[in-house]
Order: structure tokens, then C-alpha cells, then sequence
């Protein structure tokens, strides 16, 4: 059983956090694709432990159970994706600039500094039924080889999808991420430029389905996720 706690800054709703951070803490303990489940918000600055039996892990807050995780299959096969060019002209059209449910989430809140939030504003890539941004993940967030960290992987991939959704902020419609399913295929440098690109997949009343990709300038896949997002009731 391993002691562990989800800081603050790693807030997707001011009060849990991020449905990406949290699936990739649980994610990334495992070796290959793995789908993660949220039951109940994280609670953030509070004692959680996470725990494996058969190779299922376990995130626990006392005796309540937060998610789970285990080994999964992925077959997703990404559409070609946009050139880096393309992916930095989409920042400019960002719907979250405007009005933001969670504008102080860790990955796409536009409140959150440089350097303390990922800060990927995804918008739509012009002719392309996607969303995109670039990346350049900091020294901060790298593992001692220079790779990105799993769990900051698998945030990249989270909030892009939500935005590939193309819910409208003014519908009042709230979606939380409830599971992920993701395969970092390649180590992800933290010294070259990155590309995170998403796609709608369907929605079929409170499920919304999702995907996700991250690539290099040169794009090369080197991580993909799949989402399932509830929308909360009124």
C-alpha cells in the first residue's frame, strides 16, 4: 500500500482533481495499455493510498473507493494529424479563453501561469473535425531521462478531448471524466516541440466519447487515449 496525495495544483474542478492526473497516477503503475476508472472525485491535500491486487490498482480515500485500474487492449488507430504549424494556429481559437467551467484546471485552465498549469488550449484545427495545440512539457515534469512523466502524459490527452466535444459553455452541460483508457506506445521527450490532438467519437445521451493523441513535429504517435465523459445531472 502506497501513501499518496493529489496536491491542489492538480485541480480539475477547483475542489478535485484533474480526471487525467488522477487516471495516470493510476495508469502509469501499470506496464502497457491500461483503463483507468474515476467513481468519485479525487479529493485534493488529502491522505489517499494506492494499492494492487492481481494486477489491479486501487485508489482509496480511507475506506471510500476513488478509482481503479487495470491492463487493457487499445486498438485505437489516430487519424493523421495536424502539422505543428496548424496545431499553434489552433490555440488561437480556444473556446475555454472565452468562458471556462474550470478555468483553474491544472491542464487547460487559462488562469493558471506558465509554468504551473500545462495550459493546453486546444482549438479547432481549420478543415479538420479536431482540436489541437502544441506542448512543450517543462524540466519540472520529466522523468531523470529526459521523458515525460506517464501521469502528465495522460493529463495531455485528457482535457483535449473534453474540447473535441464541442459542448458549448452557455448550455449549462457539465461532463466529468469517469474513463480513460490510454497507451504511452513511445518514450515522450521533454526537449522537443509536441502535438496533442483530439476527436469526437459519439454521444449517446449522458456518455460522451472520445479520443486523444500525441505526437512529435514529425508525427510520430507516441501515446493515444480513449474517453468516456458523463454529463452531470441538472
Amino acid at each position: 500500500m502506497q501513501p499518496i496525495t493529489i496536491a491542489k495544483r492538480f485541480c480539475g474542478p477547483p475542489t478535485s482533481g484533474n480526471g487525467g492526473y488522477s487516471c495516470g497516477l493510476l495508469g502509469s503503475r501499470i506496464q502497457g495499455p491500461s483503463r483507468a476508472r474515476l467513481v468519485t472525485p479525487p479529493p485534493l491535500d488529502k491522505p489517499l493510498t494506492l494499492s494492487e491486487i492481481n494486477g489491479q490498482w486501487s485508489l482509496m480515500h480511507g475506506e471510500k473507493l476513488i478509482g481503479s485500474a487495470e491492463p487493457a487492449a487499445l486498438d485505437l488507430v489516430p487519424p493523421a494529424p495536424p502539422t505543428l504549424a496548424q496545431a499553434r494556429d489552433a490555440r488561437t481559437r480556444y473556446r475555454g479563453l472565452g468562458e471556462h467551467s474550470f478555468p483553474t484546471c491544472f491542464v487547460c485552465g487559462p488562469a493558471r501561469a506558465e509554468g504551473d498549469g500545462l495550459r493546453l488550449f486546444s482549438g479547432k484545427v481549420e478543415g479538420v473535425d479536431m482540436v489541437a495545440c502544441d506542448w512543450q512539457p517543462i524540466p519540472e515534469f520529466l522523468d531523470p531521462h529526459g521523458n515525460t512523466r506517464h501521469e502528465f502524459v495522460w493529463s495531455a490527452l485528457d482535457c483535449p478531448s473534453y474540447f473535441a466535444l464541442d459542448i458549448p459553455v452557455e448550455s449549462g452541460k457539465i461532463c466529468l471524466l469517469a474513463q480513460m483508457t490510454c497507451s504511452v506506445d513511445k518514450p515522450v521527450p521533454g526537449d522537443k516541440p509536441l502535438i496533442v490532438y483530439a476527436w469526437k467519437r459519439l454521444i449517446d445521451g449522458r456518455k460522451h466519447f472520445s479520443a486523444a493523441a500525441l505526437c512529435n513535429a514529425e508525427g510520430e504517435i507516441l501515446a493515444r487515449a480513449e474517453h468516456l465523459w458523463i454529463a452531470l445531472k441538472n
